[in-house]
């Protein structure tokens, strides 16, 4: 089957859809281009579809290479046949594929290498088609050769013996079909490694079929086992395996040579075959809960990434801290560094006071709105501190937040941070990070790793490559679909538009330093190393406010303006309308028109023309404005004033297979169990909830010392 073919049977497309997509992303397209400016040809597929389109392109372009390379392999041995090229073009699966190579790929030293080089292989071929008048014990006096280390018949029998089992351990069919036996009827077993406590405690005595195993108790398994607090096995119906192998290699009519047939099967499985396919399944199993593990991930971070920035706030950014005190940092509506300093809330009585005295006197100086304070060490006793501050001043407008700081302390660190804020040290850098991740988060966050970012679970346990390319994407598709202004947009934004490098995104900068702010797209081309290619991928998500062309602080891709113009002057409107917002009917009288025929008039695709419709009318739009704000609190709980029945409002900070953590005002996010999610049955918490999320909650239980709340969303208005 062709590559587009086998992509669209299993992606549930059309096969017109992958064969366009697959030319597009051959051009060198990217993925947030595509999906947002090529609909027609993709027939309107999104980023999430597209990205697990290329993913599967480049692994089934890996397997047909593979595949060319075994064959090739193969033929030079002189064995390739016709059947068996068909067998490995037929493979869709990389371990069906390397069963298939299996006998005959090199060697290292093995036992049945061993006996062949005595000599034993016509011997062990003798045994092995079990004829009923064969004598093995006398065929095997032949092979006696004391100077091959040969010595007696025995030997020789247990020679051939050893290449018997290699040939049925090297057998595909035998190894596809115990790879579904073991995983349909394995348990994964796993006991203690010794006596030590751990927090792998309730895995010291565990067992789970292969089949039902959720995901995340893989990962932490795995991880257990790295530890070398746990020894894992996997415990198959042995008996059902080996039942198969010897009605597959056993004869009939029993010979003489089968009962040794017979051992060399037992030795086959054993020894070679369930050691290996034990390995492939553990490796499955990881795999299979790294991607659901990625995929939680993924999501988690695009909620968070597209968290409703809040706007042209003056914000103090408190890093909390014991012995090195709370960093403060104030920054301006625009992320400008207004201030910096240092407060202990945790020392002595008169360092609080001196505290408090400086951030009044910050707040005044600078007409704050906001404090942001980081979710780390000490954050509770900077909570209290913020509450109480608040409560001693009456009738003012600021209130506090908590953010979640993951990552802060890698991007102040960093090299990127060492550029932006040279005459700042680490932990003020970290300040100001938190001040203004509330102000766009987006845009602050995009500095930092995404793994970094600290919303998955197991993320150090799984393969970085994979991760950062799978948290890369979701970043990219992010920044794209907010866009980004391209007058203020740091290098490390401008880096994840679509067709922006390193490189440009520094250019652009550099430029925008040296010559003043864009005031129209079409100056793009003029920045060194920004080819036509790269144009054409990056001018529609680059946003220009108050230009020459109010189109250019829009999505309307530059190809697309004189559609857009033409369409304005068809359905009676101008340019100007567009600036003042006069466009309420726009829509109404595209549809009476026909969007149709409109298109064909306008030569855009109907995906296009709504799309142009829909900016024309938001000029600037930012989609995070439609989700609601996050929680804004002047006063503060502790986990002891939690009572059971309590409903509160919260913030969904965290999504994890086996439920979610929610935000109530307490230094301890409290535990949405999946199964308190819903009065309905619910497969997954991402069916229900995702970050950012604001909730009502029930408290079932807090528990102090242990610093644990379970809550409740069952019986509550959740919509």
């Amino acid at each position: 089957m062709e590559i587009a073919q086998q992509l669209a049977a299993e992606l549930g497309l059309k096969n017109w859809q992958v064969e366009h997509t697959i030319a597009l992303l051959d051009e060198g397209n990217t993925i947030p281009f595509i999906s947002r400016y090529r609909k027609e040809a993709t027939g309107e597929l999104n980023d999430e579809v597209l990205r697990n389109l290329e993913e599967r392109l480049n692994y089934l372009r890996s397997m047909a290479e593979r595949k060319e390379d075994i064959k090739r392999l193969i033929g030079e041995q002189g064995k390739l046949t016709e059947e068996l090229a068909a067998a490995i073009d037929a493979c869709t699966v990389l371990n069906e594929l390397e069963d298939i190579y299996r006998p005959y790929r090199p060697k290292r030293k093995t036992r049945a290498t061993v006996a062949k080089a005595k000599g034993l292989e016509p011997l062990a071929q003798q045994i092995y088609a079990q004829e009923p008048d064969f004598d093995p014990e006398t065929a095997a006096e032949a092979f006696v050769n004391p100077e091959k280390e040969v010595e007696s018949a025995s030997d020789a029998i247990a020679g051939a013996m050893d290449i018997i089992a290699e040939q049925i351990s090297d057998n595909a069919d035998h190894r596809k079909r115990i790879r579904e036996l073991t995983f349909k009827t394995g348990t994964v077993t796993v006991k203690a490694a010794g006596d030590e406590d751990s927090v792998y405690r309730m895995y010291y005595d565990f067992s789970e079929p292969c089949i039902k195993i959720a995901p995340h108790r893989t990962l932490a398994i795995d991880r257990g086992e790295k530890e070398k607090f746990l020894t894992v096995s996997i415990l198959p119906d042995t008996e059902r395996i080996l039942s198969y192998i010897k009605k597959k290699e056993l004869a009939k009519n029993s010979a003489p040579s089968t009962p040794l047939v017979e051992a060399a099967a037992e030795d086959a499985y054993s020894r070679l075959i369930a050691p290996s396919i034990e390995r492939e399944i553990r490796n499955e199993l990881t795999e299979t809960a790294q991607e659901q593990a990625i995929k939680v991930f993924k999501v988690n971070l695009k909620n968070l990434l597209m968290q409703p920035p809040i706007h042209n706030k003056v914000v103090i950014g408190l890093d909390p801290g014991y012995r090195t005190g709370c960093k403060v940092a104030v920054v301006d509506g625009t992320g400008k560094v207004l201030d910096t300093g240092v407060i202990y809330v945790t020392h002595s009585k008169e360092q609080k006071q001196a505290a408090e005295t400086y951030i009044k006197d910050l707040i005044k100086k600078y007409d704050v709105d906001l404090l942001s304070i980081g979710n780390g060490t000490a954050s509770k006793e900077t909570e209290m501190f913020a509450a109480e501050l608040l409560k001693s001043m009456p009738g003012t407008k600021v209130r506090y937040l908590i953010t979640n700081e993951a990552g802060a302390s890698v991007y102040s660190a960093s090299k990127l941070g060492a550029e932006e804020f040279p005459d700042f040290d680490v932990t003020r850098r970290s300040a100001i990070s938190i001040a203004r991740r509330v102000q766009d988060p987006l845009a602050e966050l995009v500095k930092i790793e995404p793994k970094a970012i600290g919303v998955g679970q197991y993320q150090h346990d799984m393969n970085q490559k994979r991760l950062g390319e799978a948290l890369g994407g979701v970043v990219e598709d992010a920044v794209n679909s907010v866009g980004v202004d391209l007058n203020t947009a740091s290098a490390p934004l401008l880096n994840r538009i679509s067709g922006i490098s390193a490189a440009i995104a520094k250019n652009i900068v550099a430029y925008r330093e040296e010559t003043g702010v864009f005031t129209d797209r079409a100056q793009l081309k003029k920045v060194p190393k920004l080819g036509p290619k790269a144009f054409e991928q990056c001018a529609g998500f680059l946003r220009i406010k108050d230009g020459k062309n109010v189109l250019d602080n829009t999505s309307v891709h530059p190809e697309s303006y004189p559609a857009a113009k033409a369409l304005l002057q068809k359905l009676g409107y101008s340019i100007e309308d567009v600036k003042e917002h006069h466009l309420a009917d726009l829509e109404k009288n595209a549809e009476k028109q026909g969007i149709a025929a409109l298109a064909q008039e306008l030569s855009v695709g109907e995906p296009t023309l709504r799309d142009i419709i829909q900016e024309l009318n938001k000029p600037g739009r930012d989609p995070r404005d439609e989700i609601e704000q996050p929680i804004l609190r002047s006063d503060v709980m502790q986990i002891e004033d939690l009572k059971e029945g309590m409903i509160l409002t919260g913030t969904v900070r965290n999504v994890i297979d086996f439920g979610a953590f929610v935000d109530i005002g307490v230094h301890q996010d409290g535990l949405v169990h999946i199964s308190q999610l819903s009065d309905k049955y619910v497969k997954h918490p991402m069916d229900v909830v995702s970050i950012g999320d604001i909730v009502k909650v029930m408290v079932l239980e807090a528990d102090p010392k242990k610093k644990r709340i379970s809550l409740t969303m069952k019986g509550l208005d959740n919509k």
